[in-house]
């Protein structure tokens, strides 16, 4: 098992988070260049790093933002497809599991009136659970709820959470692990060790393999319409290139209707 693949899977990720803070100014250094940008904070790189719990990605960690290809492809999409990083009035919005890439840009937005929500993150201001959110109906604008899901059991009760705090015509992005030949949603709450989690979905606290089409119909489910926004369609291949980004990923989106 290499070093990287070491830390990932034994070091708990509020440390995880809190060492970042160390190690990123010397990785700016290391890997200075001009082949790949972070379009977060549009840094320039040799490379990216690699990274992956069950098996290494090449060149998918940015040595600035941490941000990785899922990351990079929302920024992008919200930057172009929405007004939350432009808009002149007040936008409420949920982050849960805030990223560490997005927390302070987020934070220093003045038309942002930011939350953040967790289990145990040191990023998050308001801890709790998932399915039963401290907060009252039609609260939230915007929510954004990335690679949360594929840790909850009861995934459909914490979809039907996010549509109740959610405003009438509010929008989100859910974004869950997936495969690109999977189809139907793969779970097994019989699998409990570490161990097998990660044989059979991935990553050790992991609970499913969410379907690239079902996913979608749990989201309608509890209320939501849906939008499937296909990386490889999206942006150009200059782009996938240029930041990184996943071909075969799709951004779920989320909206509630009026």
């Amino acid at each position: 098992m290499s070093i990287t693949k070491l830390i990932l899977n034994s070091v708990p990720r509020p440390w995880l988070i809190r060492l970042s803070y160390f190690i990123r100014p010397l990785l700016i250094w290391f890997y200075k260049g001009d082949r790949v940008t972070d379009p977060i904070d549009q840094r320039n790189f040799r490379s990216f790093l690699p990274y992956g719990y069950k098996q290494l990605r090449k060149g998918v960690l940015s040595p600035s933002t941490l941000s990785l290809e899922r990351h990079r492809s929302l920024w992008l999409y919200l930057n172009k497809e929405t007004e939350l990083l432009h808009s002149s009035a007040k936008i409420d919005l949920l982050h849960i599991a805030p990223e560490q890439c997005f927390y302070s840009v987020f934070n220093k937005k003045e038309n942002i009136n930011y939350t953040t929500f967790d289990l145990n993150s040191p990023l998050a201001e308001i801890h709790g659970d998932i399915t039963k959110l401290p907060f009252k109906e039609n609260t939230f604008d915007c929510i954004l709820c990335n690679h949360v899901l594929e840790h909850i059991e009861n995934d459909s009760l914490a979809m039907k959470e996010l549509f109740r705090v959610m405003n009438p015509g509010g929008y989100g992005i859910v974004q869950v692990p997936m495969q690109s030949n999977r189809f139907k949603t793969y779970e097994d709450f019989s699998i409990t060790t570490a161990r097998e989690r990660v044989k059979h979905f991935g990553q050790y606290d992991h609970v499913r393999w969410y379907g690239r089409d079902d996913y979608f119909t749990r989201l309608e489910s509890v209320g939501f319409t849906t939008q499937k926004v296909n990386v490889n369609e999206f942006f150009s291949k200059e782009e996938i290139s240029r930041y990184g980004l996943d071909v075969n990923e799709i951004i779920p989106v989320i909206q509630k209707p009026l």
